[in-house]
């Protein structure tokens, strides 16, 4: 049984956290949206204060804060 264990305990540790891989003294707050195109920035990804232009119509996305506690913008 200990390959078993060890594969789930493997499984169980990769879905800890939903914020792996990002920097932890940052958290996003929203996302920068298109809504005539459908494109979305984090605004972790935008430099400054003022909303991006999309990149395919070059219309000044929309800021959508994040509703819930997950840390995605979604």
């Amino acid at each position: 049984m200990g390959v078993l264990t060890t594969v789930k305990e493997m499984f169980a540790a990769s879905t800890q956290n939903p914020n792996r891989g990002e920097d932890p003294t940052r958290e996003s707050e929203g996302a920068y949206w298109c809504h005539d195109c459908g494109e979305r920035v984090l605004d972790l990804d935008v430099d400054g204060d003022d909303a991006p232009e999309c990149s395919s119509c070059g219309e000044e996305m929309t800021f959508e804060r994040s509703v819930g506690s997950t840390g995605c913008a979604c």
